[in-house]
């Protein structure tokens, strides 16, 4: 397939953890990040009966992927919606559950390969890095609409960026006379406004910006909020559900859902589980999960990826993450 390429990140431990609930006839995998469709093709290749159930919320994305996975015909299916619309597409697809769910958060290698979208800071280009380029704001609009206490929460939060007030201060002095609207300029403000010292660690220094910057633009973590817990809820009984993150908050989200799940909320005093009580899914990870120093040192997505799973054990409606819609 010509165009942008992929290597998704623990691609053997991610099929190892799905395959035992697709080796049904039939069984059902929602890849809520499809990208590529790395994972997507792996899992049709060696789970021979399991159909896929693609989601991704940028139509070329769903392009390039259904072109590498037509050999598999109807086994494929792509849906162009967000991974919190998992529910819906279930249902628009006349399917009661899902027997998987896979989740690789973060920025596809499509993303990256594709100058034009914004999202690389090794290139002069539009600062657009919406998933989705057919809707909502861009980055340049964050840039040059978010007032400098707005911009700091983000660049702080999102970024992890110690340098985020004096970032903010230094994007809403330059707008002022030069809007923002390519990728070019920011990092020039960035080296520039970001101590010597500070530079020489922890990579790039437009490395936690542009990723605040892009989980800002596509809402990502109010998205992931709602979209972990449907997951949860939308698999049978033998269904599992793997999330690969590469950011702390994301997967904070993540096991605060996947805690919800697997633990009873009777007191710890009790004796006994009540019948009805019992979690409904179980853990099928110790923590979370990382890749191996030849995997980081072949794949640098790999360096901060986090992988956590569950399976559902008993019938009927999980408890949601608090603060879950």
């Amino acid at each position: 397939m010509a165009g942008p390429t992929h290597d998704p990140v623990l691609l053997d431990r991610v099929v190892a953890l799905l395959a035992p609930a697709l080796a049904e006839d039939g069984a059902v995998l929602v890849d809520c990040t499809l990208g590529l469709g790395g994972h997507s093709e792996a899992v049709l290749e060696r789970c021979a009966t399991a159909r896929v159930v693609g989601i991704d919320r940028a139509p070329e994305a769903l392009r390039l992927a259904g072109e590498r996975l037509a050999p598999y015909g109807d086994r494929f299916t792509g849906v162009h919606a967000v991974y919190d619309e998992i529910e819906d597409v279930l249902d628009r697809l006349g399917l009661d559950a899902a027997d998987g769910v896979l989740f690789d958060l973060g920025v596809s290698s499509m993303q990256l390969d594709l100058p034009e979208r914004g999202f690389a800071y090794a290139v002069d280009a539009p600062l657009d890095m919406r998933m989705d380029g057919t809707t909502g704001p861009t980055a340049a609009d964050v840039l040059n609409t978010y007032d400098e206490s707005a911009l700091t929460r983000v660049l702080r939060e999102y970024g992890e960026e110690k340098f985020a007030r004096k970032i903010a201060g230094a994007v809403v002095r330059r707008r002022a006379t030069t809007p923002f609207e390519t990728s070019g300029p920011l990092v020039e403000l960035l080296y520039a406004t970001i101590p010597a010292g500070a530079r020489r660690t922890g990579g790039h220094p437009a490395k936690r910006t542009f990723q605040a910057l892009r989980m800002e633009v596509n809402d990502e973590l109010a998205v992931l909020r709602r979209a972990i817990p449907a997951a949860v809820d939308a698999v049978r009984v033998g269904g599992r559900v793997v999330v690969e993150s590469y950011h702390s908050l994301e997967d904070r989200l993540v096991k605060q859902a996947f805690a919800a799940a697997t633990t009873s909320d009777v007191p710890a005093d009790l004796p006994f589980v009540p019948a009805g009580s019992e979690p409904t899914h179980r853990l099928l990870t110790r923590g979370a999960e990382q890749a191996d120093d030849t995997e980081r040192e072949t794949n640098p997505r790999a360096a901060s990826v986090r992988l956590r799973a569950v399976e559902r054990v008993l019938p009927g409606p999980s408890r949601r993450a608090p603060g879950a819609a």
